[in-house]
């Protein structure tokens, strides 16, 4: 089956940015869509962004304009691209993989957002 490893997170200061990465063991080319959603202590997980396999892509209101989602075929890779970040913005991150069989998730990464 399907594995995800994520890479990119870490300490960042208010404004700064930084770049998620998620690379899957075998071709996302087919999937239905990939998506990133983000946990922060004492709260729900929340969905973050999406990108369908047809390239459209949508936003939670609290990161669009901030956040781009993007994936390159070539690589097995999705990623999302964090701008202008916010103490708000702080939270375990999680890739998700759409396909028609079932969803894979990765195994998180963390990001602080702190001055």
């Amino acid at each position: 089956q399907m594995q995800l490893e994520e890479s990119g997170g870490g300490v960042v200061t208010p404004g700064g940015s930084l770049r998620l990465s998620c690379a899957a063991s075998e071709s996302i080319s087919d999937s239905f869509g990939q998506a990133y959603y983000r946990k922060a202590p004492g709260k729900q997980r929340e969905w973050v962004a999406t990108i369908m396999g047809t390239g459209a892509t949508t936003y939670t209101d609290a990161v669009s304009g901030r956040f781009t989602i993007s994936r390159d075929n070539t690589k097995n890779t999705v990623s999302l691209e964090m701008n202008n970040l916010k103490p708000e913005d702080t939270a375990v991150y999680y890739c998700k993989v759409v396909t028609y069989a079932r969803d894979y998730w990765g195994q998180g990464i963390q990001v602080t957002v702190s001055s």
